[in-house]
């Protein structure tokens, strides 16, 4: 158990990420929420974006509300309309109060309105001085926009991607530590370019100033295997090598299937391709990757060069060049 900063909650290193609720029943959240009480992670994560995320959390949490701490976000960015999804979250979760409210991926361009009158920050101000929240948070992508969260003490807890292939905020995690803000991992497996998910959260909590990871999970067997990992958190010789294999395989080009860069204009399924890419290359199943690609619908080859997609990647991604690639691997 670990204190998140400064908020007073007390937590398991290994929480909860709600966004793959989306693909799953509400019969199977209340299975994965139910793991979740049995293994002691009391830390959820979700947002107003998750579609029918918050809603299965709250049915699910009916009668034990007091177990969990539960942390959403919202993208608003208004006054009015952050007061809105704020009431909306409390409705869905079924609760009287929200532990963490987040703004949900902000940019370093939104940065200094954000807390103009009129503007989002107001309302989560609003709502923890009557009580509907407890903590306010920021979530982004983006390095320059955590960078200045820790400069100016405005939030109690940042949430940003950080992996073995990501690891671009330590010197800012370090800092945001040493003054007590609380740090949220999203991302632990890459956006499921890691396949060890073992390795990818010891990698994580290995590093003593990040309080909690939060992996997505949708069934009782992750659940088991993510808190199994809070056994031995010690890197050994054979751990860091094959984080090296891991770093030279994937490099900096590699999709974590945000979706952020969709819809396409034209319809290509971009993260889908470059999943197909990822079991060609890195898992040698040629022949399987091509006629999965065959089958798709959106095919990279379909691509007609636009650039909308690469205005809206968070990663700054060479999307189009990344795609031909594709096609020129699988047709």
């Amino acid at each position: 158990m670990r204190l998140l900063g400064n908020t007073g909650m007390k937590i398991k290193r290994v929480g909860f990420g709600g966004i793959p609720i989306q693909r799953i029943s509400q019969k199977d959240t209340n299975d994965v929420i139910n793991e979740l009480e049995k293994q002691g992670i009391n830390f959820i994560d979700t947002a107003r974006g998750y579609t029918v995320s918050e809603e299965y959390i709250g049915n699910s949490l009916e009668g034990r509300r007091k177990n969990f701490f539960i942390a959403t976000k919202s993208m608003s960015r208004s006054y009015e309309s952050m007061k809105n999804d704020i009431e909306i979250s409390l409705r869905n979760l079924k609760t009287d109060y929200i532990d963490l409210y987040q703004i949900h991926n902000l940019k370093s361009e939104e940065y200094e309105d954000i807390f103009n009158e009129d503007k989002a920050y107001r309302a989560l101000l609003e709502a923890k001085s009557e009580g509907k929240i407890k903590h306010i948070g920021i979530t982004s992508h983006s390095l320059e926009t955590i960078e200045k969260v820790v400069e100016d003490d405005k939030f109690e807890t940042i949430q940003f991607p950080y992996n073995i292939v990501e690891d671009q905020a330590d010197d800012v995690f370090k800092k945001a530590n040493e003054k007590g803000i609380g740090i949220i991992v999203m991302k632990p497996l890459a956006g499921g370019a890691l396949d060890d998910a073992t390795l990818a959260i010891k990698y994580i909590l290995s590093k003593s100033y990040i309080d909690v990871a939060i992996p997505g999970m949708d069934s009782i067997e992750q659940v088991r295997q993510n808190t199994d990992v809070l056994k031995d958190l010690k890197l050994n010789q054979e751990d860091n090598e094959k984080i090296e294999e891991i770093r030279k395989s994937l490099g900096n080009r590699f999709c974590r299937r945000c979706e952020y860069c969709l819809p396409c204009p034209v319809g290509v399924n971009i993260p889908a391709n470059f999943l197909l890419e990822g079991y060609y290359t890195r898992y040698n199943l040629k022949d399987w990757a091509i006629q999965r690609y065959e089958a798709t619908n959106g095919k990279a080859s379909e691509c007609i060069n636009c650039g909308l997609c690469e205005t809206k990647c968070p990663y700054d991604l060479p999307i189009r060049d990344m795609l031909k690639d594709v096609a020129n691997k699988l047709g």
